[in-house]
Formats: structure tokens, sequence, C-alpha cells
């Protein structure tokens, strides 16, 4: 398992750690004209210098300062989760939850496009499933949850809470698989998993959390294979079209292997950090649970055989993927793909005969871009100024923002706002109010951001990665922070030595390899793939 930073606050749950952090520009008077607006909130937006931490209100610390304190400052600024009682648990707060149903949404049509249906497996496995399966019980022995205590009495067998569901799924497909007719057998679960982690980052890793995970069975190797790599394909589209995190796909190591699958794939995610992220994976079991706990079928020669099956997941770690790839010193940064709010309209009135007009006009535009489609809310909320709204939505990542005032009123026009373009540079004044003008200028401008993201992120990932000839190389890259990659074919003992010495593991062997004779850069022999190295979360 990828080892992470002990955060200080996570060892003490009673304090209120992720807290609110509120603009400076939150005590100024209701109503401002646009030039204090901006005023305003440029005033609640500190210089680096000024910053020395997340622990002051209204600040985020740098990411250059910290990024670990960088990030979870974002969680709490951008009301996305909070630490829970017990220690390493979170709670998903609603902006946050909303990201989370956004991913759900998009693969919810994906898996029932390629056949897949959901439903529900208990969350408490009898111990003696978890043991059938012998690397399986070997790999998740450090991390499981035991339940031995009910109704107040001691347990005749302890349970599991699911830190997976293989054995549990086996156990049913044992029942429901009889013959060939049965087959392919292809479920989803939404569910929550348990894995006792010593140490933990909100959203990365905690002791419980949220993910999707893929059961199937087929009839013969192909079919798993080719299942396998389905998945981790729509993974891979949803990584680069919604999220517009550019992830590289790829098969793991044996070292790194899923324990009880045959073989690993992977999506791997470049952090603003530079470190890898696991973001997705896709197993292909072959038969390994299936013989443990009996999974046959008679094929159509009335022979009986055992399934070959799959699983695949993606969990809220996407989460935590989509801040660390896309936020900046102003917080949040979202995909308007992904985005749960694509737009925030923000009026704005100085004196009290203007406040009519200038909400007449907003009401107008939110029912055009409503009707559009588009994802929009309105701040009419007296209780906070412009300035004060212009940083708070911001650090949120909302994607455009739209002013209206008195004077765009008079000339039936809008500001329109970029959040991934700071400054005056990321605005455009005197946008029509026409509904046809309107509606095309704010999904393009919605588009050219999804865009901009992604391009960007592809930018820093490619700059980032070193391909290396040696050992020597290689070290060199990662104490540099980056990635390697090279030509590997050494042994399992060479690639522990290497995370021994550098703290690297081999995130993927991808897909896409180079052409050519390689050799490999540890032991000089032929290689037939090259191989990613990085630190990783």
């Amino acid at each position: 398992m990828a080892s992470l930073l002990r955060l200080p606050s996570l060892l003490s749950p009673s304090k209120p750690l992720l807290r609110r952090r509120l603009p400076a520009a939150r005590l100024a008077a209701p109503a401002t004209s646009r030039s204090q607006a901006s005023a305003a909130a440029g005033a609640a937006a500190p210089a680096a210098s000024e910053t020395r931490g997340g622990d002051r209100e209204g600040q985020v610390t740098p990411r250059s300062v910290d990024f670990n304190a960088w990030y979870t400052d974002v969680i709490a600024a951008a009301e996305l989760a909070d630490y829970g009682p017990v220690r390493g648990t979170m709670v998903i707060r609603p902006y946050g939850y909303a990201i989370w149903e956004a991913i759900q949404d998009y693969l919810n049509v994906k898996f029932k496009e390629t056949g897949h249906s959901n439903m529900y497996f208990p969350q408490f496995i009898p111990y003696s499933f978890i043991e059938k399966e012998a690397s399986h019980v070997e790999g998740f022995s450090p991390e499981l949850a035991l339940v031995t205590i009910g109704g107040g009495k001691e347990l005749e067998e302890k349970l599991v809470v699911r830190p997976t569901s293989e054995t549990i799924v086996n156990h049913m497909f044992t029942k429901w698989i009889q013959s060939y007719r049965d087959l392919p057998l292809m479920i989803n679960q939404w569910v929550n998993v348990t894995r006792w982690e010593m140490r933990t980052k909100p959203f990365i890793r905690t002791l419980e959390f949220l993910w999707q995970e893929g059961h199937t069975a087929h009839a013969t190797l192909e079919e798993a294979e080719k299942e396998a790599m389905q998945m981790i394909d729509v993974y891979t589209k949803f990584a680069y079209e919604q999220a517009a995190i550019p992830v590289i796909p790829g098969r793991k190591s044996r070292v790194e292997t899923f324990a009880g699958a045959n073989r690993t794939y992977t999506i791997e995610a470049m952090m603003g950090d530079k470190k890898a992220l696991q973001a997705g994976t896709s197993h292909n079991l072959g038969q390994n649970f299936s013989r443990a706990f009996g999974t046959q079928f008679m094929d159509e020669n009335g022979q009986i055989e055992h399934v070959w099956q799959t699983s695949w997941a993606i969990s809220t770690r996407f989460v935590g993927g989509i801040i660390m790839t896309h936020g900046d010193d102003a917080g949040l940064m979202l995909p308007p793909r992904i985005a749960p709010i694509q737009v925030v309209i923000v009026p704005i009135w100085k004196k009290g005969d203007e406040k009519a007009v200038v909400l007449e006009s907003v009401d107008s535009v939110q029912k055009i871009l409503k009707e559009a489609g588009i994802r929009v809310k309105v701040d009419d909320s007296e209780l906070r100024t412009p300035g004060w709204k212009f940083n708070h939505y911001e650090m949120k990542g909302i994607p455009v923002r739209i002013e209206i005032g008195p004077r765009d009123v008079t000339n039936n026009s809008v500001v329109v706002s970029r959040r991934d373009v700071p400054g005056k540079q990321g605005k455009e004044f005197g946008v029509s109010m026409d509904p046809s003008i309107l509606v095309n200028h704010i999904k393009g401008r919605l588009e050219d951001i999804q865009a901009s993201l992604l391009q960007k992120a592809i930018t820093f990932r490619d700059s980032n990665i070193v391909d290396v000839s040696s050992y020597g190389e290689l070290k060199e890259a990662i104490a540099e922070g980056k990635w390697a990659r090279g030509p590997w074919s050494a042994s399992d003992a060479d690639e522990l030595k290497v995370k021994e010495e550098t703290s690297a593991t081999i995130r993927c062997y991808p897909f896409e390899q180079p052409e050519g004779t390689k050799k490999c850069f540890m032991t000089g022999n032929p290689a037939e793939e090259v191989a990613i190295f990085a630190k990783s979360y």
C-alpha cells in the first residue's frame, strides 16, 4: 500500500480542524458598486508572503509553501468535507457529495450502456470467506475491521466489515450460476468500504470511503480480459472527458497487483505536487476466487468449468484527485462538466431603487440559462458583499461568474468572469443578454474552460516525466519529485529495492509503449516494456 503523510490534525478529532475560512471582506456593507466589489475581492486575497498557514481565518496556505496544508485548507474553505468523531473518518458535506454524485451520474450511464446492473451486497462478511483465498486474506488482513460482539453476545464467527466484496460476491454467484446460459453475469454496487488505515488523508485515504465496485463472471478467460480492459477504458474516458485529468492507463507490476488478481489495470494521475494517484483499477481475477468458492457452470458441451471473473472500482479519492490536479491558491477549480454549479450570478446594486431592476434582469438571465441546461445559482443575499461572494465562489471552484449591475441592465448586457483565468484577463464586459447570444457565449466559455484545464494538466504532466536509461538517472528524477519512465525487465526483488531506496514504485506499464529494442535500465537485459516509477499517495 502507498504510504501517506500523517496529518497532525487527524490526531485530535475533537477540535474543529477543518474550519470554514471566511474572506476578509465579510464585514463590509452588503451593497457596493462593482469597483468597490473588485477592491474588496482583492483585499480579501492575501499575498503569499503574508500567509503562514491555513490557521488564520480567510486564508489558504499557498500550494508552493505546503501542498498538504493547502489541500486540507481548500477542503475546509470550499466546504467539501470535515473530520468525523472517529479518527481517520470523514464527513462529506453537501458540496463535496454533489461532486461525487456527478461522478456517479456519468459512470452509472456508462455501466448500464455496457450491460451492467446495480445491486447491493451486505457490508458484513463472514471471516471464513476472507480466509478462502490465500493471497486475498494476506493482502487485506492488516486493514480489516472485525465485529466480534452483536446484540451483547460474542459471535460464533467474527464478521469483517466490507473491505471489498469479491468473497461475498462469489458466495452468491455460486448460488446463481449453474449453466453457460447464466453467463455473463455483470453487476455493480455503490457502497461504503472500511479499511483500517493508520495514516489518512481526506478523500485520498480514510477508514471509510465510498466507491462503486463492479463484479462480473464469464465463460472464458478471453471474455474476462475483454471486460477488464473495457472498464479501464471507461475510467480513462471519464478522467479525460469529464474530470479533465490526463491519466496514464496501464498494467500494474506483479508486486502492485491486487491481492487475488491475475492482472490489475490502472489509471495513474499526476497531482499538483507531482505525486501519483491511483485513480481507478480494473482486475482480471482469473479463476482464483471461483476455485476458492466453487463457482462453476456447465458449458455447452456438458463439461463443468470454473467461471472467469473481473472486478473494478473508482472511489471518492477521485474527488481528492480533482482538487489536487486543478486547484490553485484561490481554492478549488472544477471542470465544468463535473461542477455541481457551472455558473453563479452575483447581482450588484448601490442604491435601494436599483435593486428591483437588477434582480428582475438576474431572474431573466437565470431562467434563460436553466432552460438551456446550464447548472446555475443566483446569490442575491444581502448579508454578504459582492466582493465576499467573488472570493467565496472562486474558492468553491465555480467555472463561470456573471455579474449584473444597474449599468449592465441599461446596456442589456452582463459581465462574465472565468475561474481559470484570474483578474481582468478573465473578464468579459458587455456580453449581450439576448438569449441566443448569451447561451451560446456561456456554453462556449464552459467548453473553453474544460479544454483549457485538460491541456494545462497535460502540459504539467508531460513536463514532469523524465525518460531514464540508468538507475542513477531514475534516482535523480525521483529526488527532483518527477516521474521516471524507462525500460524495465528486472525482478520483483529489484522493484522492491527501488521502493526501499527511493520510495518510488512502479505505477504502471503504460498501454502506449515506444517501438524498437529496449534495454532494462536496472540490469542491462533486454526489456519488452517501459515502466513508470513515481512516489504516490
